[in-house]
């Protein structure tokens, strides 16, 4: 719905998505420590990896169109 209601600013549409990686993300890491599993760990960190890729694509989106715009 995050992504619905914001089509013009860009930020504002990135933060549904990271929120729902941060999610994912501490649901990975209750159930890793819950089931004694260092699988959880793994897929956590890529998440976060994920996460930071898709963060700095944004803003590099955010100063293109900031450039250009003037």
């Amino acid at each position: 719905r995050g992504i619905l209601l914001n089509r013009r600013n860009i930020p504002i549409m990135s933060m549904p998505i990271e929120s729902m990686l941060l999610a994912v993300n501490s649901n990975f890491l209750v159930f890793s420590v819950s089931s004694d599993d260092m699988m959880g760990q793994l897929f956590a960190s890529l998440v976060s990896t994920v996460a930071a890729a898709e963060s700095a694509i944004g803003l590099a989106i955010f100063v293109i169109t900031f450039r250009v715009r003037g």
